[in-house]
């Protein structure tokens, strides 16, 4: 089976199937903070998946800190 393409600026249904959630879940969780605001791209809302992907990172404890990027600064 075949990955989906997932398009790099996804409107809200395809932003919700990319993480899993109805578009209910989906609006309520952008509505907490959890996940990145809309920008307006042409005349509708698009998520930016990178952005998205960070987010999703930072919730599931797999997001890397500025530490992290910075050789020899490690404790």
């Amino acid at each position: 089976m075949n990955a989906p393409f997932w398009p790099r600026m996804m409107k809200k249904a395809t932003a919700a199937r990319y993480c899993d959630l109805s578009t209910t879940e989906f609006v309520r969780e952008v509505a907490s903070g959890r996940l990145p605001l809309a920008i307006k791209l042409g005349n509708a809302e698009h998520w930016d998946r990178h952005q998205l992907d960070e987010e999703l990172n930072r919730l599931t404890g797999q997001a890397r800190s500025w530490e992290d990027e910075q050789p020899g600064l490690a404790a």
